[in-house]
């Protein structure tokens, strides 16, 4: 015999199938602080003349506004590319157990991290003060190939070289984050199966590793972007200087500053959206 009991009347009074959502007041005066805040953003925006929107217009798409841009996505990939080739032999090196590497590739990471992008931009862009002929020889003998210092050095090779030797320190530390935040029972798993230690690596780690890898090298890359603004100290023909020679004729400060945002915001936008694609590619199969 089956004896069946009716639940509670407070368990029916509370049962999710006729639950209804509980009101909240402060999300309520917290959303119409919001819409008030905004809307005033928003007449600022549009009714203060001084913004000069149809100057920002005008020079949203000036060739030379879009040279600049080219120039800056350039310098970033070039800075991002040679920075992460570099950084993952440095992350090797402090990872491997060759001691001197190990203490060398530290050294490296710290000193590049350590000091500002802009110290070391001005500092390359002057090495024809230290090294007024770069020169390609045999350690202690004759130099077979000679370069002048002031035709090599230009404000391009200049900020790749400072850019470059940054991105590459902080590269170093999140590839080696994303190595060790790999289980070791994975490599000994793979070692246990036949694996050679590069199949390892290459089959085993770097996919797992690439999960950890992807978010703040995304992150970094944007940084990067932003970062080749202070290229504009040197002369560089970058987005910031492209309106820069522009205001400082015209004027028209605040307006030329605005198409330099314009353009920051659409590409790091682009950026975001293609990080966090490459993110979900690379997280398939990670959640458990």
């Amino acid at each position: 015999m089956t004896v069946t009991t009716d639940p509670p009347a407070t368990v029916r009074a509370h049962d999710i199938a006729t639950a209804r959502p509980r009101f909240r007041p402060w999300r309520w005066v917290a959303t119409a602080v919001l819409l008030v805040l905004a809307a005033q953003l928003l007449a600022f925006l549009i009714g203060n003349e001084r913004f000069q929107w149809d100057v920002v217009a005008a020079h949203l798409f000036a060739p030379s506004v879009l040279s600049g841009l080219g120039t800056t996505v350039l310098l970033a990939v070039l800075a991002m590319v040679i920075g992460s080739l570099v950084g993952g032999l440095l992350a090797a090196a402090q990872l491997s157990g060759f001691a001197p590497a190990r203490w060398a590739a530290t050294l490296y990471v710290g000193v590049f991290r350590g000091i500002p992008p802009l110290v070391q931009l001005i500092f390359w862009f002057n090495l024809a003060y230290l090294l007024p002929k770069i020169s390609l020889s045999v350690p202690f003998g004759p130099a077979l190939l000679t370069w002048n210092a002031n035709d090599l050095i230009t404000p391009l090779t200049a900020g790749i070289i400072g850019l470059s030797l940054v991105e590459s320190a902080y590269m170093a530390e999140i590839i080696r984050a994303g190595v060790l935040g790999v289980d070791r029972g994975q490599r000994e798993a793979a070692s246990a199966m036949g694996f050679t230690p590069a199949q390892t690596f290459f089959r085993i780690v770097l996919p797992q590793a690439m999960r950890v890898i992807i978010p703040p090298s995304g992150s970094q890359f944007i940084s990067v972007l932003k970062g080749t603004a202070l290229v504009s100290v040197i002369a560089m023909n970058d987005l910031l200087h492209a309106v820069q020679v522009i205001y400082n004729q015209s004027y028209e400060i605040v307006p030329m500053l605005i198409v330099a945002c314009v353009w920051y915001l659409v590409v790091v936008t682009l950026l975001t959206v293609a990080q966090r694609r490459l993110e979900r590619r690379f997280a398939r199969g990670g959640a458990s």
